[in-house]
Parts: C-alpha cells; sequence; structure tokens
C-alpha cells in the first residue's frame, strides 16, 4: 500500500510539474512582493475567480455591462451554429437595445486549433476593440480568451504565452480589455478560469495558455441557455464537470506541491487540493449526481439543466485554483489524436472526440490508481455518486469508485473505451507521448503506458 501510494504520488507530482499536458499549469501573477521563507514545498494557495451573475434571462443585462464600462467598440465572438440560436439572440438584443457598436466574429472552431486560435487574433487586433463578450462553450470562451491577450500584447509571439515546453511560458503582464464570458453549455467552467485549450496540430497534442490574468470579468450564468442542448452535448459536457469536481478533490494537496515557487509570480494557476476549492467541489459533485441524468435524458427539464449550469461554474472554481489530474491529462491525446470519430449531436465538418467525452473514458482507471494517495476522499466520492461504503474496506476505495463510476457511465449509455472512438493498442504509444512531456520520467511514462493498455479494448 505504501508503496503503491508513493508510486502515486511521484506520478502526480511528475505531472504537476509538467506544464505542458495540462494546459491550466502556467504562471499566474500576485501583486504580493514580500519573499517569506521557502522549503521544498509550497506552504500557500491563493483563489481567483471571474464576478458571476446568475438569472434566468439575465443576458439582458450584457448591454448595460457595457454601457458601464464605456465600451465603443465590442467584439461579439461565437460560433457558426450558435449564431443563428437564442442566446446570441439574446446578446444581440441587448446589444441594439442599449446601443452598442459591435462587430460579431462567428467563426470560432469547435475544439480549437493553434490557427483558429490565430485567425481570431488576427480578426481582433485589426478590429481594436475596447471589450470583448464571448457566447458559447469553452471554445469559443477560450477562444476569446485569447484573441483579447494578444490584441492586447500585438508585438508578443505567439508561443509567448503558450505553456512550456511548447511555447515559453511567459508571465501575461500587459492590461487586457473587459471580457464578459456567457457560456451556453453546462460543463468546462471557462467563464471562471484563466484557462484558454488548443490542439497544437504541428504535434498533434492539446496545450494551452493560462494566467489568471485573461479570466473573464464577468461570467453570465442564464440557465435559460442550456434548454436547446441536445442530448450528447448535455451529456459530454456534464461529464467534464464530472471530472473537473472528482480531479481536483483528489489532486495533490497545495502544500505537497513542489517546488515552492521563489516569487509568487511564478505559483502555478494549479495548486493542489486545498481547503476553499474542496468546498466547491464536492457540492459540483453533489449537484452532478442528483441531476445531470435528469439533464441528460429530459431537455424540459428546468430544474435539473439550471443546477448542471451551476454546477459547471462551481466545479470551475475548484479546479481552476486545485488543478485537475491524469483525466485530463490523458485526454489531450485522446482528442489531439483522433481519426474518423464524429460524436452523435455535434454539428461540425471535421473528426471530434469531444472533450469531455474524452476526459471520463478514462476515469475508473485513473482513480482505481489515484486511491492510493487519499483512500478516504475517493470513498467519499464514490458514496456522493450512489455506491453503498458501509462496508467498504478503505484498501478498496479506488475499486469502488471506479465500479461507481463504470455504472454511472453505462446508464448513460458513453462509448465503451478508447476502441470504441477508434483506437487501438497499437495507438497506446503515441497515446502516453501526447499525454506527457520530453521531460518526463521513464517511471511516469511506464504507469501511464499501463495504464492506457487496460482501456484500449
Amino acid at each position: 500500500m505504501a508503496a503503491g501510494r508513493q508510486r502515486a504520488a511521484r506520478l502526480l507530482r511528475q505531472l504537476q510539474r509538467a506544464a505542458c499536458q495540462c494546459p491550466s499549469h502556467g504562471h499566474t501573477y500576485s501583486q504580493v512582493t514580500e519573499r517569506p521563507t521557502l522549503g521544498n514545498t509550497d506552504y500557500a494557495f491563493e483563489m481567483a475567480i471571474s464576478n458571476i451573475r446568475y438569472g434566468e434571462g439575465v443576458t439582458k443585462e450584457v448591454g448595460m455591462d457595457l454601457q458601464n464600462l464605456g465600451a465603443r467598440r465590442v467584439c461579439l465572438m461565437t460560433d457558426k451554429n450558435l449564431s443563428q440560436l437564442p442566446p446570441v439572440n439574446a446578446v444581440l438584443n441587448s446589444l441594439a437595445k442599449y446601443g452598442i457598436n459591435f462587430q460579431m466574429y462567428d467563426n470560432v472552431r469547435v475544439e480549437p486549433t493553434d490557427q483558429s486560435f490565430l485567425d481570431a487574433i488576427e480578426f481582433a487586433k485589426k478590429g481594436e476593440f475596447d471589450a470583448y463578450v464571448a457566447v458559447g462553450g469553452g471554445s469559443v470562451i477560450d477562444t476569446c480568451k485569447a484573441a483579447n491577450l494578444y490584441a492586447s500584447s500585438p508585438a508578443s509571439d505567439f508561443l509567448d504565452y503558450v505553456n512550456a515546453p511548447i511555447g515559453k511560458g511567459k508571465p501575461v503582464t500587459v492590461p487586457l480589455k473587459p471580457l464578459i464570458a456567457v457560456p451556453t453549455t453546462a460543463g468546462t467552467g471557462s467563464e471562471t478560469t484563466g484557462v484558454a485549450i488548443f490542439d497544437f496540430k504541428e504535434l498533434k497534442v492539446k496545450t494551452g495558455i493560462a494566467s489568471r490574468a485573461i479570466k473573464p470579468t464577468l461570467g453570465i450564468i442564464d440557465p435559460l441557455h442550456t434548454l436547446s442542448m441536445p442530448e450528447r452535448i448535455v451529456a459530454n459536457s456534464g461529464f467534464d464537470v464530472l471530472c473537473h469536481a472528482l480531479e481536483s478533490y483528489t489532486a495533490l494537496p497545495y502544500n505537497m506541491r513542489s517546488p515552492c515557487p521563489s516569487n509568487p509570480i511564478d505559483r502555478p494557476a494549479y495548486q493542489g487540493s486545498n481547503p476553499i476549492s474542496d468546498v466547491w467541489a464536492l457540492h459540483a459533485l453533489r449537484i452532478v449526481a442528483k441531476y445531470l441524468k435528469r439533464a441528460i435524458r429530459n431537455p424540459e427539464d428546468r430544474e435539473a439543466r439550471a443546477n448542471m449550469h451551476l454546477a459547471s461554474a462551481f466545479a470551475g472554481i475548484g479546479f481552476g485554483n486545485a488543478g485537475v489530474h491524469l483525466c485530463h491529462g490523458m485526454s489531450y491525446p485522446i482528442s489531439g489524436l483522433v481519426k474518423t470519430y464524429k460524436p452523435k449531436d455535434y454539428n461540425v465538418d471535421h473528426s471530434l472526440v469531444p472533450h469531455g467525452l474524452s476526459v471520463v473514458l478514462t476515469s475508473p482507471a485513473v482513480f482505481a490508481f489515484t486511491a492510493q494517495i487519499h483512500p478516504e476522499r475517493h470513498l467519499e466520492a464514490a458514496e456522493i455518486l450512489g455506491a453503498d461504503i458501509r462496508t467498504a474496506r478503505i484498501k478498496d476505495a479506488g475499486f469502488i469508485l471506479a465500479d461507481t463510476l463504470r455504472k454511472f457511465l453505462f446508464d448513460l449509455n458513453v462509448d465503451d473505451g478508447l476502441a470504441a472512438i477508434g483506437y487501438s493498442k497499437a495507438d497506446i504509444p503515441a497515446l502516453v507521448k501526447g499525454t506527457l512531456p520530453q521531460t518526463a520520467a521513464s517511471l511516469a511514462k511506464k504507469m501511464l503506458f499501463r495504464g492506457l493498455r487496460w482501456l484500449a479494448l
């Protein structure tokens, strides 16, 4: 047990140091300048989220918000599908009512790439906007964050702010324009975080930009926007919420993360589990357990869809400061190396493994492994998701949570393993390579190789 716990801890620490495999490992900012006496592990954590406004129909206030900001030239960013749907229409009506001058960019790509980011950045630079509104899921909001960043720092090279080792991972020190995020899915929590992820096509991996400086100024959570979501989009978005909550609650504690930064500006956005993130993660998990199945099965269940919309934000607050780990780390090559898979209910012209699906497919194997570090937390999570743990043995915590997740996913008709989305055992080396950067320890690679073999067929 002790040896297994040490192996799991070594792997999670390796992933913490490897900024590229998880887009939210990156630089942050702090106004603190005093340097305390430092040890090998960190001794502090800090919380940062966007302002959040919630309510049915609250989107109608966005025009007033922009008026209050004194915005004179606004960029409205969305995608082709959403541009014809009620959420964007609600924003357009509010902009018109309050006389807001704007230009709309609707070429956002579902699961963005470096090129689609660059296209949006070019539009933002030419537009010289003084405020941004992003209406959509994580793809739209993340694209808008990147556009705002690089338009505010026009002399910067694209790789300057991309997480190392793919990019330079420079801290963001330039002031950005206000960004209002209007999420239309109940999944990514992007309206609360300083994270923007994309596919880096040259290397066929996902990476991202991570800085508290790029988080939205305001997140407008309007549950009416979730009512038009198709079944599979509700499901895959909800799986992202599920894993955000589980991973942030079971992450290494902030005071076990090493090395301790010599300057607070170097403290990563993902700091490890901590008492504040724990509250949000557990609350989100309880909502998922109660409402996700209802939200998927009945599009008219306003209570369920509204609560899942809130759960997305709650989990975003949790993982946006604590972090995620193996499910997300392994999800990036799963989606980045996609072959021909096209999911139901997604109106796209390219192969696509939705982010939430790519994350949740590995979850049973991941939590069977990570339970060696915090078995009590894994048992608690299993109980929240419906397991009877009254006679459970602590050493079985990982297997109990894994079995609970398998049943949960089976009930929701989730694709069964990596083979169902087009992968075979021959793809495992490439998936492992995409999960860990070249600097990763060979021990960690071997562990992941074994774990992915369990999931292939």
